[in-house]
């Protein structure tokens, strides 16, 4: 086993199955320390058994639960990795969900796959600044999508309640994921925030595309590959295939940017 990430603590979300997962089974093979979130308990405990049978040190894997469709659980995980870890490397924002047939709102009155999906990211990379910040050089991996770049933000209505369609419904969350990477990682943080396509891979979010997928190691390799110290990165890019590539020209707008951040920190307040 490599020690290339041995003195570093990286939080997945989302993973008990998918490209979670494998990440996290790739970052404990390469020495890291890894938070397991999960949505649930029991899903958190299975993903971390089967991490453990296949090699992984029971020691160095850490397991939290929260339902990120209630942002008052994202905020109560925030304060215990915060309080268990003073310093966290990697922050891999991965959990996500496939929009459903009909609009559906959270408690917090947001339509779940953009809360999920982005406002969750986009809360934890904040409420978890400081321990980011002290790591000296973290990053934050949010895991998106190329489907961002046939979305658009539907400002007056981010719900999309009046006229919704799943698959635009979560184009705009991976749009909002990609748009707000730069924000995640204020200056004079020493922290570098990107977006990342995993490609085609063949998880629960498959059937949204309706085509055949790679395995999701293969997406999940895409993905650590930007957590490695010597893979020099460029703060608020979107990245394809280990390299920087065309994203929605809405990603670098800051006018956009501003507008989606106070959005977030809007929707957030409500909740």
């Amino acid at each position: 086993m490599s020690a290339v990430l041995s003195a570093r603590v990286a939080l997945v979300t989302g993973a008990s199955s998918g490209i979670g997962w494998e990440t996290a089974r790739l970052l404990a093979e390469l020495g890291a320390t890894v938070i397991v979130h999960a949505r649930t308990a029991e899903e958190g405990e299975g993903a971390v058994e089967r991490l453990v049978k296949l090699g992984a040190s029971r020691d160095q894997l850490h397991m939290f639960a929260a339902d990120f469709a209630r942002l008052a659980e994202v905020a109560e995980l925030a304060e215990t990795v915060a309080r268990a870890f003073p310093k966290l490397d990697l922050l891999v924002n991965n959990a996500a969900v496939m929009a459903p047939e009909r609009c559906t709102l959270t408690e917090d009155g947001v339509e779940i796959s953009f809360q999920v999906n982005f406002l969750a990211a986009h809360r934890l990379a904040k409420l978890l600044q400081a321990p980011l910040t002290a790591a000296g050089s973290a990053r934050i991996v949010n895991v998106s999508s190329s489907l961002h770049r046939t979305a658009s933000m539907n400002w007056a209505d981010p719900n999309r309640v009046k006229k919704y369609s799943r698959v635009a419904a979560y184009a705009q969350s991976q749009l909002a994921l990609s748009m707000a990477a730069g924000d995640m990682a204020p200056e004079d943080s020493g922290i570098t925030s990107v977006s990342v396509n995993p490609g085609l891979c063949d998880t629960a979010l498959l059937p949204l595309y309706g085509r055949v997928g790679a395995p999701a190691a293969e997406g999940a390799a895409a993905v650590v590959r930007l957590c490695l110290p010597e893979i020099r990165l460029a703060n608020g890019e979107y990245y394809d295939g280990g390299d920087i590539a065309p994203s929605a020209a809405t990603v670098h707008e800051a006018r956009s940017q501003r507008r989606l951040g106070k959005l977030a920190d809007s929707l957030a307040t409500k909740a």
